[in-house]
């Protein structure tokens, strides 16, 4: 690849490199770059038009997490259940968990029935998780829990932050714009719901929804970001939550626009 092609460093212009362009779609070029390329992009119809291909592919795929999800085949559904009566009535654990004084058993469920209305309500996807996370949830119905708390009864501190980390401006967020396009990654806040109610209590629209999601490490500070488009070309308004917000309480740790001005 010649720096003809790659634009910065050499002569500018076409042919434009698909890579450089896709970089400065997603924002992952420093401003000094992006800055210089933009005009030089917008000028040309040829680059304009590879532009425009990644921003409406950009857009296909943050559609397909609202595509219907096929339903569970017979055959699979079957089988997964036979592993798990077959599991439930020899493993130790598994007995041993709903083993108990009879007033605290949970109520005898008719497979047949709840089998039917799992294969209404869950596709092929979610049919394993759900079904693994109902055997956890009728353990932890028998099996008592106790809640950690540090000596003298202190609760714990909040759990480490997790995400990349970028500065408490949201400095080195724009690198992170390309691979979160399409994520639905809601981190500590972990539901929608709880997302929309931050977005709400700082006084944006819940019902636009987000091109992407991801949980970040704000300057120590756990949080999660969403992308918004803005009505501009390959420009992006990136905000993050910090993890305690909610009604009445955005907890905005940063909010900032990125791309071509």
């Amino acid at each position: 690849m010649t720096d003809e092609s790659r634009g910065i460093g050499g002569t500018v212009g076409p042919p434009w490199s698909v890579d450089v362009l896709a970089d400065l779609h997603a924002g992952v070029l420093d401003e000094r770059e992006a800055a210089e390329l933009w005009p030089l992009v917008n000028a040309d119809p040829a680059a304009s038009a590879i532009i425009e291909a990644l921003e409406a592919t950009t857009a296909d795929l943050a559609e397909l997490a609202n595509e219907p999800v096929a339903p569970m085949p017979a055959e699979f559904a079957a089988r997964l259940d036979a592993a798990l009566a077959a599991e439930m009535r020899v493993s130790p654990a598994f007995q041993g968990a709903f083993e108990g004084p009879r007033e605290q058993a949970a109520p005898v469920v008719d497979l047949a029935a709840a089998r039917r209305r799992r294969n209404k309500r869950i596709g092929w996807g979610a049919g394993i998780a759900t079904v693994a996370a109902a055997a956890i949830a009728a353990v932890a119905i028998v099996v008592p829990t106790t809640q950690q708390s540090t000596p003298g009864g202190v609760a714990q501190p909040p759990p480490t932050p997790t995400g990349p980390s970028v500065g408490g401006d949201g400095g080195g967020a724009e690198a992170l714009v390309g691979k979160a396009i399409g994520v639905r990654d809601f981190g500590s806040l972990k539901t929608e719901e709880r997302l929309d109610a931050c977005v709400a209590a700082a006084g944006m629209d819940a019902d636009v929804r987000p091109e992407g999601i991801r949980p970040v490490n704000v300057a120590g500070k756990d949080g999660v970001m969403a992308i918004y488009t803005t009505g501009k070309l390959a420009q992006f308004r990136i905000v993050a939550f910090g993890a305690d917000c909610g009604p009445g309480n955005p907890a905005i740790l940063f909010d900032k626009i990125i791309g071509q001005k």
